[in-house]
């Protein structure tokens, strides 16, 4: 029996019931792949509701405004994500007629559309023998064909691609390719892999050479960069408070937050009442309280922020505050909303 044979075989047993796969939509399908990148599928089916209840189609999700979608969005993290398929939809409005390509080619000009995605709409959608990449299918194909090529790198990415594309099973590209990662997600799982079951260890050169947690191979990770963040969390007598909306290229392009002010380290009580000098809500405070004792750690991909929140009471009330009681309509990173339902007035 052939490798896509037995995928196959395996996927037809053990398939989870995903409400993503009852569809042919690739509306629904480009949802669902936009969602579970880098996110769990128990954390994601919840968003993917959500969003299918808010925006049943891609003309709905195009017409939405910008911030009902990152709010929506708001927990799930890289929020170029959520930006992208926001951008994504209206370019399938305007530039295609509200229909997606139905081609591999025509899928990669979508934006925030990569070879992975596209090869999923077009296998899943509409039979295209294209095979999927993504982490999961590395690790089945580096372990099975004993792969030392860094799945990161230039040469192992086109590696990995010509090898998919020679043991995919061609006649039924939609459930072999689902199958394949859904093995690698739950037969060939990264840290405990059931082996002595598994209906591919005869021909596993991982499994024969005892390499399995050795493989896939990736490269080092970027440095770890270290950040240290200071919200000003002004509460004036009306419960008013202050919020901004951050602008940029870096992290939560577009979400809100209070008045952030970055240090070089941990900042005590001494330095932010030097910061706050600088401020114009500053000058005229009645109390400065660090709400946590210990710097909240929030881990990010490529680096770490320790974030303290200050609550300052300012002596005036707060010009063109915002209600307190209206702080949850806004989208804000998910650090800033747990703290939101910590604080009590």
């Amino acid at each position: 029996m052939s490798f896509s044979q037995k995928v196959l075989n395996w996927y037809k047993e053990h398939k989870r019931e995903l409400p993503w796969r009852s569809t042919r939509d690739p509306y629904k399908i480009w949802l669902s792949e936009i969602i579970l990148q880098q996110t769990r599928v128990v954390q994601g089916t919840p968003y993917y509701f959500k969003f299918i209840e808010a925006f049943p189609t891609v003309q709905d999700l195009a017409a939405a405004p910008e911030e009902k979608v990152l709010k929506l969005w708001q927990g799930l993290g890289y929020y170029s994500r959520a930006r992208n398929l926001h951008a994504t939809a209206k370019m399938v409005v305007k530039d295609f007629g509200g229909e997606f390509p139905n081609s591999y080619e025509g899928l990669k000009q979508l934006k925030g559309v990569g070879d992975y995605t596209a090869s999923a709409i077009a296998s899943i959608c509409f039979d295209i023998p294209e095979p999927v990449v993504d982490g999961n299918v590395y690790r089945v194909l580096s372990r099975y064909f004993g792969v030392e090529l860094p799945i990161n790198s230039t040469k192992g990415t086109k590696y990995f691609k010509e090898l998919a594309r020679e043991v995919m099973d061609t006649k039924n590209i939609r459930d072999y390719n689902q199958g394949i990662m859904e093995f690698g997600a739950i037969q060939c799982a990264p840290k405990k892999p059931y082996c002595l079951l598994c209906p591919l260890n005869d021909g596993c050169a991982a499994l024969n050479e005892n390499r399995v947690k050795s493989l896939p191979v990736k490269l080092g990770k970027t440095k770890l960069k270290h950040r240290y963040f200071n919200y000003l969390v002004l509460v004036d007598a009306n419960q008013n408070t202050l919020i901004e909306q951050r602008k940029g290229k870096g992290i939560w392009q577009n979400l809100y937050q209070f008045p952030l002010v970055e240090t070089g380290s941990i900042a005590d009580h001494d330095t932010m009442v030097k910061e706050l000098q600088q401020k114009p809500y500053g000058k005229n405070l009645e109390s400065l309280v660090l709400f946590n004792e210990e710097p909240i750690v929030h881990k990010l991909s490529h680096q770490h922020l320790h974030t303290q929140f200050w609550i300052l009471k300012p002596s005036e009330k707060i010009k063109d505050g915002i209600s307190w009681d209206q702080i949850g309509s806004f989208a804000v990173p998910v650090l800033i909303a747990d703290f939101i339902r910590t604080f009590k007035i």
